[in-house]
């Protein structure tokens, strides 16, 4: 059991100025302050230290909140904002934090420092379920476990891995509030793993910091979080499409023949993804070349060229090792861009690649030598990078950077290395959205547009079974776009079903890349032709929900929405669903289930209460709050829409370049217990940055009415003042209209009636100029 080391703590007096609010006590300083009316931070200063000057990794926000109270009495301290309220008891001394008067947290002791780890305690209550610690695969409540945060790869793993690549310290409680423990070293999170209902953050050094933040819903939670820690920046529109990938392409014409195959097949595609054969022929001792290798690649910039010229990107891997054996060792070692040993010289050590060195991120000449790198790929015209190992891979603790050790630079060189190249973008290519695909990171990395994965999942169904866990998780920490190596990625099992699967579920997670070792394909163009056909209907699909999809990208990116989100963000109170990852939602209108053990000829789906939903492929309707066997079919997975919803589609498209959002394909799923429903749609060229901020956009909007048996649709469209409007050729498709209707209007003008009398849906086409609102009335 843990042991408190500390005599009690005891309040010796408060000072309140400049927005903050310094409490002194027995053992230290305490300081206090808000950055939003649901956003607290609280430092502890031990007695005998210095206030840290080193500045947050995680947090955004600069300055503290002006409107917080101060007031004081005999007995207490309280210090709020018209949210959150910070209670200090003087006698016995305690920190508790209050979210419109209900206690949510509050200090255990607080800090103490022990043999091993300095750490700080929190009192949990009994029934609590707790999220959070970064990618893990433990089931969704993680209560009882004690996390290492090490980043740390786990080759091959299935449905349960306490440890992988992306670690962070960050809790969230089903009680709706978050703790943020803002400090980059190593340590662990104890999520009451001795059953004593505390929740401890250990760590080997750095500051005492932590946030509370508090939220109304799940989304507004997650959202303030985002507000401190950032939100990350729109991806380029083609990242939403299919890409091609595995480990690796050995060679320009390998290359070039893979897409051609993708072409024939009229199979779309957006990108393909360059391992680590670019830079050398072999495996092992050949990383840190970082420069093309030609007797393989013999016109690399010819070659994107050609791939641009169809419609797809090509992404480099780069990783931050660069081997003794490599051409740029004796650059690096020249230019002083690598982390130290203790004497002063180039850290060396043995990995599975080779004898190597690391680049030091944390002094300018490294930042300088490694952006340069990346600069003469994309003036190859290479349009997204890929960083690898970045955990990073094998990190002695003995190495030394600039800004400190291994151990305290470690679960941030992800995160740092994100940044470099991101900061790097926003210098010399401003108007581009850069892709940079990372498997390691740390809290905020998402405002760097880091867009990681689930690292090497097992190629087995326990592989698949982990993966809508991992990704509702780390959606609800800030984290949007991580997503699993489709189909798997470790092992040569040859699975069509499973391959099948786990593309279907890929539809609805968010980046859809299957990607794997090369001695089972993972490229459908190179599957059965059973499994190819299977495939490819999965990616149509994917490429005609690009309006729905790019509208989650647009939310995310504006108010930090993760675009998977779990069930409980509906019923909050619902103990089944708190821990529930089998059935989720994509966005706000998509109900999934995906299919994750093979042979399953019903599956359990879970409908949320307060809504009707519809199956997307049939159009049966079923009532919320209730669980459902229902039948599999060989060719999707179990996918309902909320009734209500507007979803948005458009026609196939081989490749996103060809995506204007002028062709919509609106789905509207009438019910009569929807009253009213409105639904936006964002839309933008899809790869110029900061698009809103340049007024470069168009946010669309759908909104229906439904009294006295008739139905009303609106649409409007706000047009940014520098966005080029245009005519749009909409069809409109109405759900369960169970009859055909007596009259349909487009503004005063009578349509002719195209009803559906086998799926029970009506079809108005009509071109919208969408500078005029449009009305569309349908008597039914």
């Amino acid at each position: 059991m843990f042991k408190d080391s500390m005599q009690p703590r005891t309040f010796v007096g408060a000072t309140y100025g400049n927005n903050q609010l310094n409490i002194k006590v027995s053992d230290g300083t305490y300081k206090m302050q808000f950055y939003a009316p649901e956003i607290s931070e609280t430092t502890f200063i031990p007695k005998g230290e210095k206030e840290t000057t080193k500045a947050s990794h995680a947090v955004v926000l600069t300055s503290a909140y002006s409107k917080a109270k101060f007031v004081e009495n005999d007995k207490q301290i309280e210090f709020k904002t018209n949210q959150l309220s910070i209670v200090i008891n003087k006698q016995p001394f305690k920190v508790s934090y209050w979210y419109k008067g209900k206690k949510v947290t509050e200090e255990k002791n607080g800090y103490q420092k022990n043999d091993d780890y300095e750490t700080l305690r929190f009192s949990l209550t009994p029934e609590e379920v707790l999220y959070g610690g970064g990618a893990r695969a433990l089931g969704m409540n993680r209560r009882g476990n004690r996390l290492e945060l090490y980043n740390k790869a786990h080759y091959g793993y299935e449905d349960r891995s306490k440890l992988m690549n992306f670690s962070m310290p960050l809790v969230l409680s089903s009680k709706k509030y978050a703790i943020h423990f803002d400090n980059a070293p190593i340590g662990y999170l104890d999520l009451d793993s001795h059953k004593d209902n505390a929740l401890t953050y250990e760590t080997i050094s750095g500051r005492k910091t932590y946030q509370v933040i508090v939220g109304d819903s799940w989304l507004d939670l997650i959202g303030n979080y985002t507000q401190l820690t950032g939100k990350q920046p729109m991806l380029p529109r083609w990242a939403l499409g299919n890409f091609s990938s595995r480990f690796g392409y050995h060679s320009q014409k390998e290359t070039e023949n893979t897409i051609a195959k993708f072409k024939e097949e009229k199979i779309p595609v957006d990108a393909i993804i360059l391992d680590l054969y670019w830079f050398g022929k072999d495996l092992k001792g050949t990383m840190g070349n970082l420069e093309v290798y030609k007797d393989s690649f013999p016109d690399m910039k010819q070659m994107v060229q050609n791939l641009k010229n169809k419609g797809v990107k090509t992404v480099l891997i780069t990783e931050p090792f660069v081997l003794s054996t490599s051409k740029k060792w004796k650059e690096a070692v020249a230019k002083d861009v690598l982390a130290k040993d203790s004497v002063g010289k180039p850290a060396r050590y043995d990995f599975y690649f080779g004898n190597t060195g690391i680049v030091d991120i944390y002094k300018k000449e490294g930042r300088a030598w490694f952006w340069n790198i990346y600069k003469g790929i994309k003036n190859k015209g290479v349009q997204g990078f890929w960083g690898d190992l970045g955990e990073p891979e094998v990190h002695p603790s003995w190495v030394q950077h600039a800004t400190g050790t291994a151990d305290e630079v470690h679960n941030i060189y992800g995160h740092d290395w994100a940044r470099l190249i991101a900061e790097g973008f926003q210098k010399e290519y401003p108007n581009e959205r850069p892709f940079i695909l990372m498997r390691a990171g740390y809290s905020g990395s998402q405002r760097f547009g880091l867009v990681p994965w689930s690292g090497d999942v097992n190629r087995t169904w326990g592989g698949l079974q982990s993966q809508p866990e991992i990704s509702l998780q780390m959606g609800m920490q800030g984290i949007g776009y991580m997503h699993s190596d489709l189909g798997g990625f470790a092992g040569a099992n040859l699975d069509d079903e499973l391959y099948t699967r786990w593309l279907q579920y890929g539809v609805f997670q968010p980046i859809f890349r299957p990607h794997a070792q090369e001695e089972v394909p993972s490229e459908p163009v190179f599957r059965s032709e059973k499994a190819k056909e299977l495939a490819k209907q999965s990616i149509e699909l994917r490429y005609k929900l690009l309006p729905y999809n790019y509208h989650l990208v647009y939310e995310n990116s504006q108010f930090g929405n993760p675009l998977m989100r779990p069930l409980f963000f509906e019923n909050s109170s619902n103990e089944e669903l708190q821990k529930l990852a089998s059935t989720y939602l994509w966005g706000n209108d998509f109900l999934i289930t995906p299919i994750l053990n093979s042979k399953v000829d019903k599956q359990e789906v879970h409908f949320p209460k307060d809504a009707v939903w519809f199956d997307f492929y049939t159009d049966d309707k079923v009532i919320g709050g209730q669980k459902k066997q229902v039948a599999t079919k060989e060719n999707s997975i179990p996918t309902y829409v909320r009734a209500g919803a507007f979803i948005p589609m458009t026609k196939l498209v081989q490749s996103t370049d060809s995506y204007k959002g002028n062709n919509l394909e609106v789905h509207y799923y009438h019910d009569a217990s929807v009253e009213k429903s409105k639904r936006d749609l964002y839309n933008d060229d899809g790869v110029t940055a900061n698009a809103i901020q340049k007024k470069q956009y168009e946010l669309l909007s759908f909104n229906s009415q439904f009294e006295k048996n008739c139905l009303t649709i609106e649409l409007k469209d706000v047009i940014g003042k520098e966005f080029k409007a245009s005519k749009k050729s909409m069809k409109l498709i109405v759900h369960n209209v169970r009859k055909a209707p007596k009259e349909v209007k487009i503004g005063r003008k009578k349509q002719a009636i195209v009803w559906n009398q086998t799926n029970k849906s009506l079809l108005v086409s009509f071109d919208w100029n969408t500078k005029k609102t449009e009305k569309i009335t349908i008597k039914l």
